[in-house]
């Protein structure tokens, strides 16, 4: 007997255990000494042990010496044995006999262990010697018995994929059995065996259609049943009768099941969900936590898409903040900042106040993720919002949950200028006490962007400078970096940053110091803005960097290297909607240029015409077909400075027809060569064939927005629909009318975004050095009625991104100033201005470009209009 608790096998070892296998050899067996070892075994098993191929095999046949003993606890642990290993070990066949004895014998006990371990260990050619025996245990009167072989024969769907069909006649026998989970198992399997036929589904419900089904677990599954059968369709209006006939059923369970279909439907279509959520109004007040949980939570996720259904719920759920489980009360707040009013948010404050500190950080992170949508609903509440998140920030916490509450408070600085001071001030005060390094860095960078720009710049000074004399190294060099931004952006402040800038390069780490020698030495040299990018540089690919070096070092070295023709560094977009889970570390990983870039650099045809240069952009995927049709082709394009690749992704979908010399005709408009026309020499069914066309831009831009007429040409031959082999010697040559093709301005501009542009600072230089601006003022189309949908409109049609955070619209602003920037193909800059103006649901826009290229700076204007 343990005193004191703790875990037996706490330090158990693989080698040891494996030994002590050997005492299953013993005659006669020792039933008490056995059943120990093998618990060991599926202990180390069951914590992710990892055992060999020979250990598995021999600790396998040491176990089947255990089927000489009678006891029962001993036998069941055998059969656990077998499930566990027969995955491991090798020849494990060799057992059949045994089990087959032991599910047809008259032991009870033994019979649906006996017939689990069976079917693990069934593989297809086993299957017929079984299923005489799997049919008579599917109708046994057991209900034990017939439970385990008809979840089974759900397993060996795996292993056959009719086996549920050719045991559909047992299955329906069973499903009359007075056991409720006999009838669950039994409806599971007819319907694994009718699923692909959507009439025999709906005939095989059709009996439970007018009546609630006495059994809950058959009840739930056939509401699930009807659910996939609906669609989010209103058709079927008996299954929906049935569904809404389930929300009467006398178990909660059917109930729940019932009410939560619904809400989903109601979702895709116009079915009535008022009964839904006052049956989960009713549970909200039940006296079970399982139940009030199932029902808040319910209510949750419905609040996110559709907060005024669930508005009525608002008294009950108000009711459940005070619940003494944390879970409930957590997702009653949290569905009341998503569905209550701008009045109630200060007294929702107070209520969160009083428990959030008793919850878990996974439940502070759903907290915080509701504050930061109702931040975005109600900007007004801004500071009130603000103070809370600040307060949470000084409670003990992990760092997915402090992480969480920066990211909130930098998303509500980006959508609300009003908060930035305050924001900026909370973040200081919180790094000086931040124990996680990662954080840290990420709030000094943000310094670094957003305090030259506030107010009172100075006085964030002090925060940095106090992390470089008290904190580690990495939260010391961007430290140094944000100072160094300071003095860049704000030259008063730039004496007394070099002085601080000086004492850094007396710093004991290497990075610390040599950051303050580069920036001391930038910022003496140049006090001028335009010493902000050397400061700051741009976030550049760098395996494109590497590449694009890698082939300068190969040429004469005669033209200086060209970093503009370096695509951005790729970053994730954020979630707006954030449920429960976990967060997951995602490698790094290439963009999509870089991956194309791989892919046709390794090509060596095309290679030959991509020559050194880098891939501008890939244009997203175009379908030319219809996904329906027997031809599907798709193209995606992809953009270099002289020359286009098109690559067309092809998809025979006919089984008796193969296709051979498949190539993709097309008819370039003025201005355009074809240099290279490729073919897929063999398509067969269902299989990918990429062809790549590549094209030569005209000498004139404005030619080169075009639309290109596409034709698919090949020679058909028919085939076995089963092997895929041809029929006849030879075929008849066919071609497939495709969607006409369009290059657009777009696919030869690439966004940069914010890559340490200070876009005043550039427009100046642009303007200095002699580029050609073009003017002119425009009323946009009927389609665009908001400046969302025009910025959205804009930045996709023109290929340009939105700079300085100014693609986010202030609520209920009626104008708006856009900055956008990007490279057309060639390394040539483009620098835009939109001043957007809304009157009466009409967007008119004042559109300035800047290009050194007049050319292209006409084709951007005259593209627009």
């Amino acid at each position: 007997m343990l005193i004191g608790g703790g875990n037996p096998f706490q330090n158990l070892e693989k080698t040891t255990v494996l030994q002590e296998a050997r005492t299953f050899n013993d005659t006669p067996v020792n039933p008490r000494k056995c059943a120990h070892i093998l618990t060991k075994i599926l202990y180390l098993l069951n914590q992710g042990e990892q055992l060999g191929t020979m250990e598995a095999t021999e600790a396998f046949f040491a176990m089947t010496k255990l089927f000489q003993s009678r006891d029962v606890v001993l036998r069941r642990l055998v059969y656990l044995g077998i499930k566990e290993l027969s995955s491991l070990a090798e020849d494990v066949i060799i057992v059949t006999s045994s089990l087959t004895k032991d599910m047809t014998g008259k032991e009870d006990s033994y019979r649906a262990a006996a017939i689990r371990a069976l079917c693990t260990i069934t593989d297809a050619g086993m299957l017929a010697g079984i299923e005489r025996y799997m049919k008579q245990a599917i109708v046994d009167r057991s209900s034990a018995v017939s439970s385990a072989a008809l979840v089974s024969s759900l397993h060996l769907t795996n292993v056959s994929g009719d086996v549920a069909r050719r045991w559909a006649n047992e299955a329906q026998e069973a499903l009359n059995s007075n056991n409720v989970m006999v009838q669950y198992h039994a409806l599971g399997v007819l319907y694994e065996a009718r699923k692909t036929d959507k009439h025999a589904v709906i005939k095989l419900i059709a009996k439970h259609l007018r009546t609630c089904p006495k059994s809950p677990y058959v009840g739930c599954l056939l509401i699930r049943i009807s659910r996939k059968l609906l669609d989010g369709s209103d058709k079927g209006g008996e299954l929906l009768k049935f569904i809404e006939c389930c929300l009467r059923h006398k178990s909660e369970m059917v109930v729940y099941e019932a009410a939560h279909a619904l809400l989903n439907l109601g979702r895709n279509c116009t079915t009535e969900i008022a009964p839904a959520i006052s049956v989960l109004q009713l549970f909200c007040g039940s006296q079970k936590p399982a139940l009030r949980f199932a029902a808040v939570r319910t209510l949750n996720k419905v609040a996110i898409s559709d907060p005024a259904t669930v508005t009525a719920c608002n008294l009950d759920l108000e009711n459940l903040i005070t619940d003494s489980n944390r879970s409930i009360a957590t997702l009653a707040i949290t569905t009341l900042l998503k569905t209550g009013a701008e009045s109630s948010v200060d007294r929702l404050m107070k209520q969160i106040a009083t428990f959030v500190s008793e919850i878990s950080d996974e439940f502070k992170v759903v907290v915080v993720q509701a504050i930061r949508a109702l931040c975005q609903k109600f900007p007004r509440k801004h500071a009130v919002l603000m103070n809370f998140l600040s307060a949470m920030l000084r409670d003990e916490g992990g760092l997915e949950y402090k992480a969480a509450i920066a990211d909130t408070i930098i998303a509500v600085m980006e959508v609300n200028a009003e908060a930035k001071e305050a924001g900026l001030a909370h973040l200081c005060e919180f790094i000086e006490d931040c124990e996680h390094i990662s954080l840290a860095v990420r709030i000094l960078h943000l310094l670094g962007q957003e305090g030259p720009t506030s107010k009172q710049p100075s006085r964030y000074i002090r925060f940095i400078y106090n992390r470089v004399i008290l904190e580690s190294a990495s939260v010391r060099a961007a430290a140094v970096t944000a100072l160094a931004r300071f003095a860049a952006a704000c030259p008063p402040l730039l004496p007394n940053v070099l002085v601080l800038l000086s004492r850094c390069q007396l710093d004991s780490d290497d990075e610390v110091r040599d950051r303050a020698a580069y920036y001391c030495t930038i910022l003496q040299q140049q006090n001028e803005p335009t010493v902000l990018p050397l400061v700051q540089p741009p976030l550049l690919s760098v395996p494109s960097l590497e590449r694009a070096l890698r082939n300068y070092m190969q040429t004469t070295m005669e033209e200086p290297f060209d970093i503009s023709q370096i695509p951005p560094a790729q970053t994730a977009e954020e979630p707006t909607q954030i449920e429960i889970h976990s967060t997951v570390k995602q490698q790094p990983r290439l963009t999509r240029e870089e991956s194309f870039m791989e892919k046709l650099s390794q090509i060596p045809y095309l290679a030959i015409f991509i020559g050194d240069s880098s891939l501008l952009k890939s244009s997203p995927v175009f379908e030319l077909t219809e996904s329906e049709t027997e031809y599907n082709v798709k193209c995606i394009k992809h953009t270099f400075t002289k020359v286009l690749v098109l690559q067309f992704d092809c998809i025979n979908t006919l089984s008796d027809q193969l296709l051979q010399n498949v190539r993709v005709a097309v008819e370039p408009p003025e201005g355009y060569t074809i240099t290279l026309e490729t073919s897929c020499q063999r398509l067969p069914y269902n299989e990918l064939g990429t062809i790549y066309t590549v094209l030569t831009y005209p000498d004139d831009v404005h030619a080169s927005v075009a639309t290109m007429p596409t034709t698919l040409r090949f020679t058909a031959r028919e085939c076995d629909p089963v092997t895929g082999v041809p029929d006849a010697d030879q075929g008849y040559n066919d071609e497939y009318m495709l969607e006409d093709l369009e290059v657009t301005l777009a696919d030869q501009v690439r966004g940069i975004g914010n890559r340490g542009l200070d876009f005043g600072v550039a427009w100046d230089a642009g303007v200095e050095k002699g580029y050609t601006k073009l003017e002119e003022t425009f009323a946009l189309g009927p389609s665009v009625t908001s400046l969302e949908g025009a910025i959205q409109s804009l930045t996709g049609f023109l290929g340009l991104d939105a700079v300085d955070r100014t693609s986010r619209v202030q609520a209920g602003a009626a104008s708006h100033n856009l900055l956008l920037s990007g490279i057309f193909r060639g390394g040539k800059e483009v620098l835009a201005r939109a001043r957007l103006a809304l009157s009466d649901s009409q967007v008119t826009m004042q559109l300035s470009v800047l290009c050194p290229d007049p050319d292209v700076a006409e084709l951007i204007i005259s593209s627009v209009g």
